[in-house]
């Protein structure tokens, strides 16, 4: 299971790095959400993907799963939501400042 989560993520990798050589300002946050996914599923899978009850008082479980990559998972993912949700906002103050999402054009000229 581990070797499919691998591949998985590192497609995602490839296609988050394909998406921030893109022009578009809005590719450019997807890839920054895309990125964030990855790196969450990067963490639970080298935490190593374990089968067991809840880490509650319990003595009948054979084997118990280790909360802790599931706590910095989960903390994680508030933390690239809120990120997401900031870069979301300038991405749109800035389309409706400048009238366009290009890079290219946001870059300026040079005599700038």
């Amino acid at each position: 299971m581990e070797l499919l989560m691998s591949i998985v993520i590192g497609i995602v990798f490839s296609v988050t790095i394909y998406l921030f050589m893109s022009k578009n300002l809005l590719r450019v946050v997807v890839a920054t959400l895309l990125l964030s996914h990855a790196v969450h599923l990067l963490l639970l899978t080298m935490s190593g993907l374990q089968r067991g009850a809840a880490p509650i008082l319990s003595f009948d479980a054979e084997a118990y799963a280790d909360p802790l990559p599931q706590a910095l998972v989960l903390t994680a993912i508030v933390i690239s939501f809120a990120v997401t949700a900031l870069l979301l906002v300038m991405s749109y103050r800035t389309y409706k400042v400048h009238k366009t999402d290009d890079l290219e054009e946001l870059r300026g000229s040079a005599d700038e």
